[in-house]
């Protein structure tokens, strides 16, 4: 099964030994669809063994119907998957860094 177009994003450029590592990462929640993870990243599995992306954008999927985890196959439009963008409220550890920011 291929990804579909707006589930698995063209990659910005592949991945080269010029590529920043001190650049990071941008993740961003898609609405209703996957993570999208762009820049300069390691993905690797839970023993520790790197997953191989072969790109500097990709999709992750968040539904868990996907059929090539990690990475997303648009599955969720099928599965009826539903996810905000953003949070409906602050995670709590976050809003503490924050009120410790403003005092310190």
């Amino acid at each position: 099964m291929s990804p579909e177009p707006s589930a698995q994003p063209e990659p910005s450029e592949d991945r080269t030994a010029g590529a920043d590592p001190a650049a990071g990462a941008t993740i961003t929640p898609y609405r209703d669809g996957p993570l999208i993870v762009r820049g300069s990243f390691r993905l690797q599995d839970q023993d520790g063994a790197e997953i191989d992306p072969g790109r500097d954008t990709i999709a992750l999927c968040r539904c868990g119907k996907s059929g090539i985890k990690p990475f997303c196959d648009g599955s969720h439009k099928r599965s009826g998957f539903s996810a905000p963008s953003a949070p409906s409220r602050p995670r709590p550890a976050a809003q503490i860094l924050r009120d410790g920011r403003r005092e310190g």
